[in-house]
């Protein structure tokens, strides 16, 4: 994907790009409640406020352990085509052959 255009989706799996991006938007890291089981956050989100109640909030170290584990890599955006701060973002599987 390209670096060039701000409004253009980038990948990467670099925990400090995630976390900076996020934090850059209010973003915490949570899991889906309902997917949760013992020694398993679940299904990863960001959460934005207002505060999702069907999320649990995670530490950032119990995200990352997940998100390398199951190989995700993060699709983004920094802003909107007329210049706004993006919060489109998703998560995917791609075996961690994302940028890093």
């Amino acid at each position: 994907m390209s670096e060039g255009n701000k409004s253009e989706a980038k990948t990467t799996r670099d925990h400090d790009t995630i976390r900076r991006w996020a934090e850059q938007r209010g973003g915490k890291p949570s899991a889906v409640a309902d997917t949760r089981s013992p020694g398993d956050p679940g299904i990863l989100r960001l959460d934005f406020d207002p505060k999702d109640r069907a999320l649990d909030v995670l530490t950032w170290g119990e995200f990352f352990e997940k998100f390398d584990e199951a190989e995700l890599t993060f699709l983004y955006q920094d802003e909107t085509g007329d210049g706004k701060k993006s919060r489109f973002h998703k998560f995917i599987h791609d075996g961690g052959k994302g940028k890093h």
